[in-house]
């Protein structure tokens, strides 16, 4: 039994690197075609020709041509969080969070998606096509549910009975959706560094701390 062992593990590891490669072919094409065609024009069947797969092979991986585009937007919340696991326990919720941001902007080895090419132009599109916004909010949505667990087993609490963890996680999360969108619709060109989005970042947590540092010193300035 022993023998067969690192073949089995070696024969599923390789059917789950043929699997992501499978779905980051996807992924692509549907990127690729949305952006060259738009949205409406594009069809789950071009998607799958673009890259060389089958209609039911993209079924197995994607509900739908909104899900395959933002693919890489959800590898990224995966990313996040499991950076937020790893961050030192004793450090506060919101800085947790804050430098696991930081951590997943400054990863060469994993890039951001939006260092990817079009990227900018695909985040952009997501404000003005309905089915396409619908899809990125599900996404970010169970990305931050994840992160409210995460940040409840932090604090070693209940994150149904106690409100910290979707508040830090709803106003860590927001801070970041708000950068990526001046981003997406502010600077000019194609393709930025990546510097650019990640000062952008830094300045939208600084504008949070610094709002929620001036009205816990004033709460009672109306009146």
């Amino acid at each position: 039994m022993k023998a067969t062992e690192p073949l089995t593990t070696t024969t599923e590891d390789r059917r789950q690197r043929k699997a992501r490669k499978t779905r980051d072919a996807l992924a692509t094409a549907a990127v690729d075609l949305i952006l060259e065609r738009g949205l409406a024009a594009t069809t789950v069947e071009a998607i799958a020709e673009r890259a060389d797969v089958t209609r039911r092979t993209f079924s197995r991986h994607f509900a739908g041509k909104e899900d395959a585009a933002l693919d890489f937007v959800r590898g990224d919340g995966d990313r996040i969080n499991a950076m937020l696991r790893a961050r030192p326990a004793a450090e506060p919720p919101l800085l947790a969070y804050r430098r696991a941001v930081r951590d997943w902007l400054a990863d060469r080895e994993n890039p951001a998606w939006h260092i990817r090419p079009r990227m900018r132009r695909l985040l952009a599109l997501v404000d003005g096509e309905p089915a396409l916004f619908a899809a990125y909010e599900r996404i970010r949505v169970d990305a931050q549910e994840e992160s409210i667990r995460i940040i409840a087993e932090r604090l070693d609490t209940d994150e149904v009975r106690d409100v910290r963890p979707a508040v830090v996680v709803d106003a860590a999360a927001g801070v970041l959706t708000a950068a990526l969108r001046l981003w997406a619709r502010g600077a000019s060109g194609e393709d930025p560094a990546a510097a650019d989005l990640a000062a952008l970042v830094e300045q939208a947590y600084d504008a949070l701390t610094s709002e929620a540092a001036a009205a816990a010193a004033d709460p009672d300035s109306e009146e």
